[in-house]
């Protein structure tokens, strides 16, 4: 009998991973830790789907990170922002597993990288190194976890793809994270579509009070409704070992019993991946830093996540009816949560409003759109938007309105300057910037000069204005002194600075031989390594240009010595 019940269960278990299209077991942890998220894959970022897992590094750097399974490297790219120092590994079985934000690479890896850096003179690199060049064993260490890159803190980024360069959540291949919690809702909005629907006397989007139950469940008082109506959730998970906000692996969203929409999030592709804007209530997410899922598909948003849409995620609701929409939210490990909302079916009176006043300059989303005024002109490349709109559009002491920033876009539009009434003097030193907050700070977006002619490419609304900068960058020795013996040191650092339009390159040279300075833009310091052994002489001159997005530079020379 003890033996039946084994072979049940093993031929139950292999039936199991039959129906499953990804290998269970064959990639392993890659970090010998506990694994503790901090990101969740697919959950909502700014302007994209998060790729893979953000593993906790226990609030440290230098764990060692383990090849998930044997194969080669075949890319390596090392970046001042993004994913830093990133490792790509090939498998034999096609997939694809990502390691970013490393402090560094194993020696050979390094050794391998570090040659292309001094080929190219260059911190920045990017190789793909052929299948005989760096092949990799299972369980082999490949790297150390870092911050490198626009990281916001200490852990490893770790990615699945697939053959089309496409990622898919790592947790479906059996990597396993503790997780108990179901997901939480934190607010709850219904969407009139169009001017002959409401909700409670409403023909814009209206939040709807939430009433949490003792299960973890979600009701909310009953709604007066009419018409097409969409809803929108502000939700999360949890995992059991952190209290981080991450994203859920799947909702569905039914309406007296039928669903009519569902958002899974396995797997997407990384041209898609800036609908998100479209997905959530990007106005809503620009004012107020909230990310609400809307649970209808409004044009455009062609997301691949999308499943079994009716009426486009729109429920149509009847006048004296009685009507129940549902919203199942899930996590990887099966944790649900529902959203109940009841719907009375009720014709609005009608009350006349006063017309809105809009601007006069509209958009027509699927053709060219051309604005100018004065010195500016802007250019949108046709599909740049979702859908049409008047937009706000001004042009005053070469400050450019240009609407709120609070539409999304798809693509990005040009911005052009005409400076011929500047002085020479002046023309070399001006860029486009970006004006934010409340102050309106500038910040410097890529500007390109031809002749009189100022033009920048941006994916944001909003105000923009021409900027001077005449202010070279600043460069301060950390830990050393010129004419001092630094035979003791295992790293030479400075700090770097450029206070508007901020640092473009920099170029750094131990007697008259190009050294590998690494870049942290977080600690605004350049840092090389002796153990490069760039030189061996005892007297050393060391030279440093920096210069900023606009052509200024400083030059900073010191002495050291060093046996």
């Amino acid at each position: 009998m003890k033996y039946l019940f084994f072979l049940i269960f093993a031929c139950q278990l292999c039936f199991s991973q039959a129906d499953s299209p990804y290998p269970q077991d064959y990639f392993r942890n890659p970090l010998d830790i506990t694994l503790v998220l901090s990101g969740s894959f697919a959950e909502l970022r700014s302007n994209h789907f998060h790729s893979g897992l953000d593993i906790k590094t226990q609030q440290r750097t230098g764990l060692n990170v383990y090849a998930a399974a044997e194969g080669y490297v075949s890319r390596i790219k090392v970046s001042h922002y993004g994913y830093g120092k990133a490792l790509y590994i090939t498998h034999p079985n096609g997939y694809v597993t990502v390691y970013a934000h490393l402090e560094k690479f194993s020696p050979k890896i390094q050794k391998f990288i570090k040659a292309c850096q001094y080929d190219k003179e260059s911190y920045e690199v990017e190789t793909f190194p052929s299948p005989s060049e760096l092949p990799i064993a299972s369980n082999e260490i490949v790297g150390f976890s870092g911050n490198s890159g626009s990281s916001g803190g200490p852990h490893l980024h770790f990615e699945i793809r697939d053959n089309e360069e496409r990622p898919i959540n790592p947790m479906l291949f059996g990597i396993d994270i503790k997780d108990t919690k179901a997901p939480f809702i934190s607010a709850v909005y219904a969407y009139p579509k169009n001017e002959n629907a409401h909700v409670d006397h409403s023909k814009s989007r209206k939040e709807i009070r939430l009433i949490p139950a003792k299960n973890g469940d979600y009701s909310t008082a009953p709604v007066e409704a009419l018409g097409d109506i969409g809803f929108g959730i502000v939700s999360n998970d949890q995992q059991d070992l952190a209290n981080n906000k991450n994203g859920l692996n799947n909702i569905q969203a039914f309406f007296n019993g039928n669903k009519n929409f569902e958002m899974d999030f396995k797997r997407f592709s990384f041209d898609e991946t800036r609908h998100l804007n479209r997905y959530i209530d990007y106005e809503v997410y620009k004012e107020e830093k909230s990310r609400i899922q809307k649970l209808f598909v409004q044009s455009g948003n062609t997301l691949s996540m999308l499943k079994d849409i009716d009426n486009s995620g729109y429920i149509r609701v009847e006048d004296s009816t009685n009507s129940v929409y549902r919203v199942r939210l899930r996590d990887f490990k099966g944790n649900e949560t529902w959203l109940t909302i009841p719907i009375i079916g009720k014709k609005l009176n009608e009350v006349l409003q006063a017309p809105e006043i809009k601007p006069s300059d509209f958009i027509i989303a699927n053709q060219v759109n051309e604005l100018e005024k004065e010195n500016v002109k802007v250019y949108f490349p046709k599909d740049t938007f979702y859908e049409d709109f008047h937009i706000d559009f001004n042009v005053r002491n070469d400050t450019l309105t240009l609407h709120k920033d609070i539409v999304p876009l798809k693509k990005n539009f040009n911005i052009t300057y005409d400076i011929s009434n500047y002085s020479d003097e002046d023309k070399d030193k001006l860029f486009i910037a970006k004006l934010y907050g409340y102050y309106q700070k500038a910040s410097y977006i890529s500007t390109k000069r031809i002749g009189d002619l100022l033009s920048a490419r941006t994916k944001y609304l909003g105000n923009f204005t021409l900027a001077r900068d005449t202010v070279s960058p600043t460069i301060v020795p950390v830990n050393f002194q010129n004419g001092k013996w630094l035979s003791k040191h295992n790293h030479l650092k400075v700090k770097i600075d450029d206070d508007l339009s901020g640092v473009s390159n920099y170029r750094a040279t131990i007697n008259g031989q190009w050294i590998l300075m690494e870049y942290d833009y977080k600690k605004d310091t350049l840092t090389y390594d002796f153990s490069d052994n760039a030189s061996t002489a005892t007297e050393n001159n060391l030279k440093i240009i920096v210069t900023d997005n606009v052509g200024n530079s400083t030059t900073f020379e010191a002495t050291f010595f060093r046996k």
